[in-house]
This record gives C-alpha cells, structure tokens and sequence, in this order.
C-alpha cells in the first residue's frame, strides 16, 4: 500500500480523526477530530475484506497468531505509545478509547498488544514514564511488562507458549 501524499490526502473518516503529516517520512500522526469517551469504541478497522495474509509489513496488523490483516484507512498512521490512548479488539476488528480523549489529542496504541515481531523494529520516543524504549513486538516483551497492556487473544497465546518453552 503506497501512502498518499499530503496535497493529495482525502480523510477516510473526517468526522472521527484526521492525519498530520509530518515532514520526514514516518512522522505523520493521526488525531481525534471530536472527543471520545473511555470505553467508546473510535473506528471499526478497515480492511476492505482484504483476506488476513501471513505477510507483515508496517501496513498491517496482527490479527491472529500468523495472520496479518492490510489496514485501509488512516488509522494505517496510528502510531504506537507505552501510554496509548486506544486499544485494538482483534475479535472485533475496533479501536476503543483507553482513556477520555479531546478533539485534537493524539490517537496511538501499545503496538506490542497486536504484534508478535514487528516488521520493522524501532526506537520509541513516546517519553511515557513506563517506555519500553525499543518496539519489536511483543516477543521481545517481558510477560510483566506486557501484562500492564490489554493485549489481544493472539499476543496472550503467544505470550503464554512462549513462557512456557522458557520453563521447561
């Protein structure tokens, strides 16, 4: 999926959240339009019935232990955050709020909630207090550290055999 260019940007959802692009690449971000309250769920993820692939990339998300669903919308520039204002319900293909956010808030998600190895890892520079410091996914997450996080079926069975293989 190719990303469009800022002149040439139309919202998928004008109504909920917006892009701000950003001058270098990757530095674009997507922020709420109208407030949200805790609990209400932002956006149904899109993926135009693209079929769940095994393929990752930065475009995608981690919908089942070896599937990864392309994003069609703008919350493909949802960016992650150790202190994220969204959770994504994988089995209801959702974004809900974690917290009360106001129009013009930043929206973000705890990438290692969704995503097992990250296609491409990087350093984060969210500045939460609790910062994981680099984004691999949650394979490289410690269980503890993981546990603060509402993290989808798939991360917990991962999460969970992968423990388990540590304690044979």
């Amino acid at each position: 999926m190719s990303m469009p260019a800022a002149d040439a940007y139309k919202p998928s959802h004008p109504d909920r959240f917006k892009v701000v692009f950003g001058k270098e690449d990757f530095s674009s971000k997507l922020v709420a339009t109208r407030a949200f309250a805790k609990g209400e769920v932002i956006a149904k993820v899109d993926t135009a019935g693209a079929v769940a692939e095994s393929e990752k990339r930065y475009s995608t998300i981690q919908v089942g232990k070896d599937k990864h669903a392309q994003v069609t919308s703008d919350l493909v520039y949802m960016n992650h955050s150790c202190n994220p204002s969204a959770d994504f319900d994988a089995p209801n293909m959702a974004l809900i709020a974690t917290q009360d956010i106001a129009v013009g808030d930043d929206l973000s998600f705890f990438y290692p909630s969704s995503e097992w190895d990250m296609d491409q890892p990087f350093d984060c520079w969210c500045g939460a207090s609790q910062c994981i410091m680099r984004v691999e996914g949650a394979k490289h997450v410690p269980a503890d550290v993981l546990n603060r996080y509402s993290l989808t079926p798939h991360i917990q069975e991962l999460k969970a055999e992968q423990e388990a293989e540590h304690h044979k």
